[in-house]
């Protein structure tokens, strides 16, 4: 009974050290690349929003109908979108990307 339980604490020791190991592993080698895609792609669906639901913000581009289309699919992230959209930013906005 009592080599089952300590063969358990070791196994369990050892499968987060692989864990951990993996993790390190993880951010190593393609962390940035994945942190990147997932900016990259959040710039998309923000430039995806404004280019339909630009009348929200008084940039008219596509006709309403289009917009109505879309709205049922749109409408959860809607305001946070447009809050984003309509904060001020500063310097400290560009610090975290990249300058090229």
């Amino acid at each position: 009974m009592n080599a089952t339980i300590e063969f358990d604490v070791w196994k369990q020791r050892l499968s987060s050290l692989f864990h951990a190991l993996g993790e390190i592993v993880y951010g190593a080698t393609v962390y940035e690349q994945v942190r990147d895609l997932h900016k990259e792609r959040a710039n998309r669906e923000h430039l995806f929003a404004l280019i339909v639901f630009g009348d929200l913000l008084g940039v008219p581009i596509l006709p309403p109908y289009y917009t109505l289309r879309l709205l049922p699919y749109v409408m959860p992230d809607l305001t946070g979108w447009r809050r984003r959209m309509l904060r001020e930013r500063d310097i400290t906005d560009l610090c975290d990307q990249e300058i090229t």
